[in-house]
């Protein structure tokens, strides 16, 4: 009996891992001044992750695309796709892409979750090696 009252124990424990998701309301930092700038959601879409800025914060210094091109040129934030074609593989997710709305520019993505509140973007050019990490907060 008391073994498989700590089995039970020990399982719920590691149960959550597993069905972890990047699906959510997360706040991302700046590179330069470590001021929180917007939130941005994550869902999913057939199947893959896209990330949507959904809100700006006080500190935010960009509020339009101006130096995107496309569609996205002179575009509001908010509401605007900055990740999409994310697809699982393994315990992250790759094979996307992210807009840099200060530069205009699309890099390709992988993100990964560090624990429940913390996520890892990853913007790279080419090979990941050649990119930077930020991480963004779980925003309760």
């Amino acid at each position: 009996m008391t073994r498989t009252l700590f089995i039970a124990l020990l399982s719920l424990l590691f149960v959550p891992a597993f069905g972890q998701s990047p699906v959510g309301i997360w706040k991302n930092l700046d590179d330069t001044d470590g001021k929180e700038k917007s939130h941005i959601e994550i869902y999913e879409q057939n199947g893959k992750l896209r990330g949507k800025v959904i809100k700006l914060l006080p500190a935010a210094t960009i509020t339009r695309c101006d130096k995107c091109s496309g569609a996205n040129k002179g575009k509001s934030l908010v509401g605007m796709d900055i990740l999409w074609d994310m697809q699982k593989t393994g315990s992250e997710w790759d094979n996307g892409h992210i807009l840099d709305p200060k530069n205009g520019k699309i890099y390709r993505c992988k993100i990964s979750l560090d624990g429940t509140d913390k996520l890892q973007v990853r913007g790279y050019i080419g090979i990941s090696v050649f990119g930077r990490t930020q991480t963004w907060y779980k925003v309760k």
